[in-house]
């Protein structure tokens, strides 16, 4: 009798390991589940639809945990819901999960937002080391800003150059060299590229509030008056029209 119930309950036991393997069929499916739930979540995240992006994403990884590329958009997602410490954390879980030269350059954006210039620098280099990487523009521009935090505007310069070479079209890396020039104490360059980047993009509130400050430490009120005038009546933003009138209201006395 002892026998026979041992061999009833080893018979079940066979009989429900049996029943959770899992197939390469049902491996297939779960991947293909996954990545659907994922894609939802990206799309979502670029929507700006942050519950709809947390939901698919965390469903994503429910299904199939710890995939480097969930993982990072989990931490993007954290980033603008405004939680750095739960951002950086993500994006530390990616990395440990095998997470590449993107999810370095995304840490190291972060890193630069929270002012911890030296581990940027270390992770925009990080990802710069992959030469496969397709987003090396981006990579530059944070390694720029990373140097530009520490104060080495010649090696911040030369970084963000080298994002114009991979992308000369990329005018947050214009913008982001002007700025440096201008922390340089180059104003006449700096007035000289801002002055560019607004023929291109005329609404562009960073770039008019640069140039207005390199003008009037060159005590060129006027100037900046009248690009203060300009903005104000061509900008398509009510809060910007708001800031541009602000603004002249502060200018010195020429």
């Amino acid at each position: 009798m002892k026998y026979y119930c041992r061999l009833v309950a080893l018979t079940s036991l066979l009989t429900l390991a049996a029943c959770v393997t899992t197939t390469p069929q049902d491996t297939a499916h779960r991947d293909k589940l996954a990545s659907l739930h994922y894609q939802i979540g990206v799309d979502a995240l670029g929507k700006g639809l942050l519950p709809k992006a947390f939901d698919e994403l965390m469903e994503s990884d429910s299904i199939r945990p710890d995939q480097p590329e969930v993982l990072d958009a989990l931490a993007y997602a954290w980033l603008m819901r405004g939680d750095m410490a739960k951002s950086e954390s993500y994006y530390l879980k990616a990395l440990r999960q095998g997470g590449g030269a993107a999810t370095q350059n995304n840490y190291a954006s972060l890193l630069n937002r929270l002012n911890r210039y030296d581990e940027a620098e270390k992770a925009a280099r990080t990802a710069l080391n992959d030469p496969r990487y397709s987003n090396q523009d981006l990579a530059f521009i944070n390694l720029g800003n990373a140097m530009a935090g520490q104060k080495n505007y010649p090696a911040a310069i030369d970084a963000f150059r080298q994002a114009l070479q991979f992308n000369p079209a990329n005018n947050l890396a214009n913008l982001r060299l002007a700025d440096t020039y201008a922390a340089a104490g180059d104003l006449l360059q700096a007035q000289a590229l801002y002055e560019a980047l607004i023929q291109s993009q005329p609404q562009s509130r960073d770039t008019v509030a640069g140039l207005v400050q390199v003008l009037v430490a060159q005590h060129k009120i006027d100037d900046a008056q009248r690009y203060l005038n300009h903005f104000s009546k061509q900008s398509e933003s009510v809060a910007d029209r708001a800031w541009s009138i602000e603004q002249i209201n502060r200018l010195p006395t020429p």
